[in-house]
């Protein structure tokens, strides 16, 4: 939906991702992101937290949800993107509370203090197209092009 708040966060996995199977069948996979500010002291050449930390709890769906849990543990330092979704409940003790999450459209690994191998896994349950409705090329990764080669310096686009 356009619109809709996106945000991208650095951080570590405060626990190992949880993963369940909702009654109508879809995997869904929770897991807590912390991203503490920091800057560099010049004068006493360290560190400093600069702001609270924030703790910000995602959530991903289907297929990412499988790969993010059996991927990502407790401790990792993460990239998150996705869209902020503002959530009102009740309390068994009768009090409403409202929580903000974060639906992910993307989660890896960062790879500023760690390395990592990807392992392509086979696209299944996903429709013909990716979310934004461009099918993949069949000789790669889709592209900002379609997918499509060109020379170099060539980008395809318009502009």
């Amino acid at each position: 939906m356009a619109g809709e708040p996106v945000i991208t966060v650095v951080g570590n996995l405060t626990d190992d991702p949880d993963i369940r199977t909702t009654p109508s069948g879809d995997t869904v996979t929770h897991f807590t992101v912390a991203s503490t500010p920091r800057t560099f002291d010049r004068r006493s050449n360290e560190w400093r937290d600069s702001a609270e930390t924030l703790f910000l709890r995602c959530s991903a769906w289907r297929q990412e949800a499988e790969h993010a849990a059996e991927s990502l543990t407790r401790g990792t330092r993460v990239i998150v993107q996705g869209r902020l979704r503002q959530r009102t409940f009740e309390t068994r003790q009768g009090e409403k509370r409202t929580v903000v999450e974060c639906e992910v459209d993307e989660v890896g690994p960062s790879l500023r203090f760690a390395s990592a191998t990807v392992v392509r896994g086979p696209r299944t349950g996903a429709p013909a197209g990716d979310r934004f409705g461009a099918a993949p090329a069949a000789d790669g990764p889709p592209g900002r092009d379609g997918g499509e080669r060109h020379a170099p310096g060539e980008s395809g686009l318009p502009f």
